[in-house]
């Protein structure tokens, strides 16, 4: 290459990378120009289904495109989760990020195709749902101190419910063992259904549930005795948190947020992130989202990432006492 064309070269490759800021920029700023692929690793119905269609409906009317949502169930969340972290970082592909995929199955599988931390950037926190301490509703348990003076009266006689292994039930009840230093024997189901309805019919001691339990509360099937929360539930503004039982620091909650695949503009990040917080505030998420129990996120990107930081850090010492293993 004579130095002439050197010169030409170096000339074309200056003016190609001054222009790639510039071409991000119109991006964003037109973004979005069409609709928005949501993709949630879990089937219908669930608690991250329910949020997502919650909010793409929202979200969708604040942004002008409709957010639609892409169910890929399987293997804890991890099946949809690789899949997202695969899409092309454009802002037309999101993923529905919750506890499991995105904080806990670091520790509980093996090996997972994907990298909660590298192949993803945060967009925000949206909710969480926290467990509930419920027991039948024809149990003598009262209160917690009854099932602690229980337990530790006749270790290992009661037994409690779960979704199945390393299920946010699971995980929460171990915390509630752990702490108050009692034995009580894993039942794990396939399913959040499944175990409900033995909690419900009496043939399981209790269950630290999500608060998909709300119905079997209302109806009297259920007695809630504790929440898993900083705070007391607004949705059970009678029922203490394990803190006020003397239980300190016993916090499990099915938590849920927006992330996109690696690489995507920040601009955009800003631009969903903006849309996401006034969508967060409105009075007609309040409404919808208070309705099954969850508490409203918010903040900023580098909010949510902190936060999925210390959840997986937490979850790997809780994962480590529970003894549970995926591959």
């Amino acid at each position: 290459m004579t130095m002439k064309k050197l010169h030409a070269w170096l000339a074309a490759a200056l003016a190609l990378s001054a222009a790639a800021p510039a071409v991000a920029q119109d991006a964003a700023a037109s973004y979005p120009s069409q609709p928005i692929k949501l993709m949630v690793p879990w089937p219908a119905g669930g608690g991250v289904d329910t949020t997502a269609r919650i909010l793409s409906d929202l979200l969708g009317q604040r942004l002008g495109q409709p957010l639609v949502i892409d169910n890929r169930g399987g293997a804890g969340g991890n099946i949809g989760t690789e899949l997202a972290a695969r899409q092309k970082p454009d802002g037309y592909n999101l993923l529905m990020s919750s506890i499991s995929p995105n904080a806990v199955n670091v520790s509980l599988y093996g090996k997972l195709g994907f990298d909660p931390v590298k192949d993803f950037e945060p967009v925000i926190y949206v909710s969480a749902v926290p467990n509930i301490l419920v027991v039948p509703g024809d149990s003598p348990f009262k209160t917690v101190k009854d099932v602690i003076d229980a337990a530790r009266a006749n270790p290992g006689k009661l037994n409690y419910a779960s979704g199945g292994v390393g299920s946010s039930q699971h995980l929460a009840a171990v915390q509630f063992s752990s702490a108050a230093k009692i034995e009580i024997v894993h039942v794990p189901y396939k399913g959040t259904a499944p175990a409900e309805a033995d909690v419900a019919a009496g043939h399981v001691s209790l269950m630290l549930d999500t608060t998909t339990c709300l119905p079997f509360i209302a109806s009297g099937k259920m007695r809630a005795l504790a929440v898993a929360s900083k705070v007391r539930n607004p949705a059970l503004p009678d029922v203490p948190t394990f803190d006020e039982v003397g239980l300190p620091g016993v916090y499990a909650s099915s938590w849920y947020g927006l992330s996109a695949p690696a690489g995507t503009p920040r601009a955009i990040i800003d631009k969903l992130n903006a849309a996401a917080n006034e969508v967060l505030k409105s009075p007609e998420m309040h409404k919808r989202m208070l309705a099954f129990g969850a508490e409203i996120g918010g903040g900023t990107p580098e909010d949510y990432g902190r936060f999925m930081a210390s959840e997986t850090k937490r979850y790997a010492e809780i994962v480590r006492i529970s003894g549970a293993k995926l591959d």
